[in-house]
């Protein structure tokens, strides 16, 4: 079983919906970037939703640097795990980020959305105070693996939330 570490958060001063994914995959912690497999449609997802449909094919920073300016913060809900692949079912001795900090430092903070439901499952078990106080929403994965949703489909159900 491998040690999974998460990434640094991403947020600016004007951030006001925070995504929460689970932990990065093995693609994404090899690239040290957020949702760096090619599959994942996270960046078309947030392309749409920053009205840049060519979100996805710019350098690395220049996608960080959008989603601040178009007021989102990125982080996992998780610090640390063990896992074998990158499946979230795969993870063990997980530990959460210090996200009641995080929100302390940056009270423009309102909404919270959650890739997936390993982000769900995990951020309610350790935060259940944050989920009952924020606006909290489950969002289908942007994962590969969670084929049942068309490009469509995530689209639609994002911007239902993050567009509200």
């Amino acid at each position: 079983m491998s040690e999974c570490r998460s990434f640094p958060y991403v947020i600016s001063d004007n951030s006001e919906i925070l995504i929460l994914g689970s932990m990065p995959g093995i693609k994404s912690l090899e690239m040290q970037q957020y949702y760096a497999h090619p599959q994942n449609r996270f960046w078309k997802v947030m392309g749409h939703l920053c009205k840049n449909k060519s979100l996805h094919t710019l350098d690395y920073e220049t996608r960080l640097k959008t989603l601040t300016n178009n007021g989102f913060a990125l982080w996992d809900v998780l610090k640390y795990c063990k896992r074998e692949g990158s499946l979230d079912t795969s993870i063990k001795n997980e530990k959460p980020n210090d996200i009641d900090k995080l929100l302390k430092q940056y009270p423009k903070i309102k909404r919270i959305v959650l890739n997936g439901n390993k982000a769900f499952m995990s951020f309610k078990k350790y935060f259940p105070k944050i989920y009952s106080t924020y606006e909290c929403f489950i969002l289908p994965s942007t994962s590969p693996a969670n084929a049942r949703f068309t490009i469509t489909q995530l689209l639609e159900q994002w911007e239902k939330i993050c567009l509200a």
